[in-house]
């Protein structure tokens, strides 16, 4: 078969191209006939010997696997020359918008069409179908776009906003009923996790209001919702600012007031905002006060206070109903009772904010005849007589269901079937000791709940000190070898200090048995090894048990 050049490859694909060289027949010839004459542009290889049946053929050189497509699918006797492609006779955007590749014969013969050849109307009818489906897509994009928009510019409602803190059908998240339990630190009058949401909703909202008041700007309800949420990443809304009010009245100044300038479409300036204005102590007649930053602490503490008193209220009706009951004064009160649930709390009523007024509107058919009675006709004013009058006949609206405030969860009740055979006496005397400890418990200061904490760790640092005292072999130890060796030892992540703390107080309680020497600038520690380990740990646990029910 006669090779095709490289060159005429290239030159049928260039556009404007001169066609390649027609070559005399597509096989090669046998070796065994009359080898014709070469012609002037013909090729001058040898012809390949013929192989036997049997053999197998080699696969052919590298060069023979360049021929061009049309040559290939020409007919092996046609001396028609291969006429060049007119694929780039087509537009550009019809070649990248047709979705489907066509056939190889396809190709062919779109490739092999004469250069004044149009494009089919199929083609076209294509493009038009696809450029209609694009813009069909636009559009919905587009009022997609404008319904989100609208729905993120509409005012929410108070009522609607309510339940947005604890929907009433689903339950209340794990990392919120049991908050309290979670927090870190020794125990103390702990906030309820909505409480602290709200203090941390405060603490925004004051400084934003600070920033806008510093300079002379009017405060609005959305400048400052805006604000909040940036800072929160939470919702803020009307609701949160009415309990705002209500833990503490006198933090703010509301107002509805027109002719504020605003820079949104959506909010005309002849519309009602809700203006903020915080309530600071000054002079009279002199300069407007500045909310710095002392007053900005000095509100949050009094805010912070306002929410723990709320919680004490609801507490001191929780010991109230406890059997015996249990009176404790709020100035001695420390920590909350072990039986109360600080997280099921109810939540702050939301105060009643100015609302814009309300202009006139008719709403029933018989406003509507008596404004309009002389520009309806007798049809028409007969139909809206006959729809007042069935407007007005009796009808029986359900009374409303006043749902009274969540309570906390009142302690468990032991049946009495429980209880048979137990005396009364004894089991007064049982529930007044407990209510005693408990009492001594709310009333524990700090320092003297540290001091528990370190007696009860008193027992295992003594046979930890014991043990060291008999592996070093001497009679004395420093104070800061000790300490080291007993913070390597013991079970109780402690620092140095805290540990040497642990030992002056073991030296304290027990003066027989361990013992402080101070020699120049080094205190020594001496142990008396002979004594029982055993008595000493029993002394270490009725001092802790009788401190802890003083």
């Amino acid at each position: 078969m006669a090779q095709s050049r490289v060159t005429d490859f290239f030159l049928c694909r260039r556009p404007g191209s001169v066609a390649p060289r027609i070559k005399a027949a597509c096989r090669t010839p046998s070796p065994t006939g009359p080898s014709p004459a070469l012609a002037p542009g013909s090729s001058r290889k040898r012809a390949r010997p013929a192989v036997a049946p049997g053999v197998e053929q080699p696969a052919p050189p590298a060069r023979r696997r360049l021929r061009l497509r049309d040559a290939q699918d020409s007919c092996p006797g046609s001396p028609t020359p291969p006429s060049p492609p007119a694929c780039h006779l087509l537009p550009k955007k019809v070649k990248k918008i047709s979705a489907p590749a066509p056939a190889p014969a396809a190709r062919r013969s779109v490739c092999a069409a004469p250069p004044d050849k149009v494009p089919s109307k199929d083609t076209v009818s294509e493009l038009q179908a696809c450029l209609q489906r694009a813009r069909e897509l636009g559009a919905c994009v587009q009022a997609l776009k404008d319904r989100a928009q609208e729905v993120a510019e509409e005012p929410s409602s108070p009522e609607a906003t309510a339940p947005a803190e604890q929907p009433c059908g689903e339950k209340v998240p794990a990392y919120q009923r049991f908050h309290a339990l979670a927090l870190p630190g020794p125990p103390g009058l702990v906030l309820p996790y909505k409480y602290q949401v709200l203090a941390e909703m405060f603490r925004s909202m004051d400084t934003i209001v600070g920033m806008l008041h510093n300079r002379s700007e009017t405060v609005t309800f959305a400048k400052v919702k805006q604000g909040v949420q940036d800072m929160m990443r939470r919702r803020f809304e009307e609701h949160n600012v009415g309990q705002i009010k209500t833990v503490y009245p006198m933090s703010y100044c509301f107002r509805q007031e027109r002719n504020v300038p605003t820079f949104k479409d959506s909010v005309k300036k002849s519309d009602y905002q809700l203006t903020i204005e915080p309530l600071l102590d000054g002079e009279a007649g002199g300069p407007t006060p500045q909310l710095t930053a002392s007053r900005l602490l000095q509100r949050r503490r009094v805010f912070s206070q306002n929410l723990v008193d709320r919680v004490k209220e609801h507490h001191k009706a929780f010991l109230a109903s406890l059997n015996p009951p249990m009176a404790v004064p709020e100035d001695q009160l420390t920590r909350w009772h072990p039986r109360f649930n600080v997280d099921d709390v109810p939540d702050i009523e939301a105060a009643e904010l100015p609302q814009p007024p309300t202009t006139e509107k008719l709403t029933t058919a018989q406003e509507v005849l008596a404004r309009a009675r002389s520009l309806m006709s007798p049809r028409m004013e007969k139909a809206l007589r006959h729809a007042a009058v069935c407007a007005a006949e009796p009808s029986s609206p359900g009374s409303p269901s006043q749902t009274l405030p969540a309570t906390p969860a009142s302690p468990p009740t032991i049946s009495p079937s429980t209880l048979k055979g137990v005396s009364q006496a004894l089991l007064e005397r049982i529930r007044a000791k407990e209510a005693q400890k408990q009492l001594a418990q709310m009333t524990r200061r700090p320092e003297l709940e540290l001091r528990l904490q370190r007696l009860e760790r008193l027992p295992e640092l003594a046979r930890v000190l014991r043990g060291i005292f008999v592996a070093e072999r001497r009679p004395a130890l420093t104070m800061e070898v000790a300490c080291a060796r007993m913070v390597g030892s013991c079970r109780a992540s402690l620092s140095l200090g805290e540990m040497e703390k642990h030992l002056l107080l073991l030296a304290e309680l027990l003066p027989d048995w361990l013992s402080l020497h101070r020699i120049r600038t080094d205190t020594y520690i001496k142990l008396d090894k002979a004594a029982d380990l055993a008595s000493v740990t029993a002394r270490l646990a009725r001092q802790a048990r009788t401190e802890e029910g003083q």
